[in-house]
């Protein structure tokens, strides 16, 4: 008998079953659909952290002051830092506080951050409408402001914000810019936001300090040499280590997909477990088989079928069991993946990996956990398998 025969006796055998060969398969449906469901998920929402965390800025390099360090940064701090590290392009002074504003009879609670000049280049932000303010608008202490698309929406509706003042403090501020939305980020809304020159910031925070230095590495490759040399400069000025973080986003990036990718595998060995409760169904419903068919291998014997030609029929019975429903638990997990986007709203990403070793692994149970069954067929007594009743 060959493998085509064989094939088709075992169609047969699992369509004469249907409802019992369904149900035996449901294990590895679900076992397949959980892990591309989960890793989809996974993947998905490192590739949205990732995409997020590129959008902040180019080659970007983050400095902050360790709570209760007792270190304070400064804006003179960016500037230093500008003429002695040759290795970046910009440094960007922030400072960033909650502020009430008002605009006519409306008020708004809105995020404020001071910025200079280089904001835009440093932290990949466009303007969609009007302009950014320039260094000496910045200097001169000029009161302008460049807003986000939740403050157009909250303060102004239907009317250009362009050339209107807002009050902050009793101190009137030109609108100038509008900023290209961008939607939340890590919880927060990222267009949630006015800028003013750094200068004003300082005077409506009370403050001298600033919260974060931003710089711009002249490229990837530069991004660890300028993190160690501002490191050692710090080091040097607060004369002790570790008083400042400076971190830069390869660094974020790295330990973020490293951290995603763990969680991922995590996932998906949780749900593959699914997959080996399967193949112990399978095995369960292939012994069932060979004790239900004992007289029929006997009589199968007894007219020349060879112990592999019965070994060879269940393997293929149960490898069709368990590729079968591994085809469905594709379709289930790409579905289940899909709706989870459009209802959640999260973002999932289907792996061609997960896809090929989930369903891999899924033959590979239906020939591990059907090759018992398959044995015990193969070799059972012809003469003994005749008196079966």
């Amino acid at each position: 008998m060959n493998i085509l025969e064989s094939m088709k006796m075992a169609w047969f055998s699992i369509m004469g079953n249907k409802l019992r060969s369904f149900l035996t398969a449901l294990g590895i449906i679900f076992g397949v659909g959980a892990v591309i469901a989960l890793v989809s998920i996974g993947q998905g929402a490192t590739m949205d952290i990732t995409n997020r965390i590129s959008s902040m800025g180019t080659n970007l390099i983050t400095i902050t002051s360790f709570r209760n360090s007792g270190a304070r940064l400064q804006i003179d701090d960016a500037a230093e830092l500008l003429e002695r590290v040759p290795s970046i392009n910009a440094a960007v002074p922030s400072i960033t506080f909650s502020k009430t504003i008002k605009w006519n009879s409306k008020t708004y609670d809105a995020s404020l951050e001071g910025v200079n000049e280089s904001f835009p280049e440093v932290r990949n932000v466009k303007v969609a409408t009007g302009r950014f303010f320039e260094k000496e608008e910045v200097e001169d202490r000029q009161r302008f402001a460049v807003i986000g698309n939740t403050v157009v929406e909250e303060l102004f509706e239907n009317v250009n914000p362009i050339g209107q003042s807002l009050l902050i403090d009793g101190q009137a501020y030109s609108v100038i810019g509008i900023l290209e939305e961008k939607g939340s980020s890590m919880g927060r809304d990222s267009d949630d936001i006015v800028i003013v020159p750094i200068t004003l910031a300082q005077r409506l925070s009370g403050s001298k300090y600033v919260n974060t230095i931003y710089l711009q590495a002249k490229s990837a490759e530069y991004s660890e040499l300028a993190v160690n040399h501002v490191t050692a400069i710090f080091t040097q000025k607060f004369k002790r280590e570790n008083m400042v973080r400076v971190s830069s986003q390869d660094e974020l990036l790295e330990t973020i997909n490293t951290a995603s990718q763990t969680m991922s595998m995590m996932l998906g060995a949780i749900a593959g477990i699914s997959l080996l409760v399967g193949g112990i169904g399978i095995m369960n419903i292939m012994l069932v088989s060979v004790t239900e068919r004992t007289r029929e291998i006997g009589i199968r014997k007894a007219l020349g079928a060879k112990s592999y030609d019965i070994l060879r029929q269940f393997l293929v019975e149960s490898v069709f069991l368990s590729v079968s429903g591994g085809i469905i638990g594709i379709l289930l997990g790409a579905g289940i993946s899909k709706l989870i986007t459009y209802f959640a709203g999260w973002q999932t990403m289907i792996s061609g990996t997960a896809i090929l070793i989930s369903f891999s692994f899924a033959m590979a149970v239906g020939l591990f956990f059907g090759g018992y069954p398959a044995y015990k067929a193969a070799h059972l007594d012809p003469i003994v398998a005749l008196r079966h009743e």
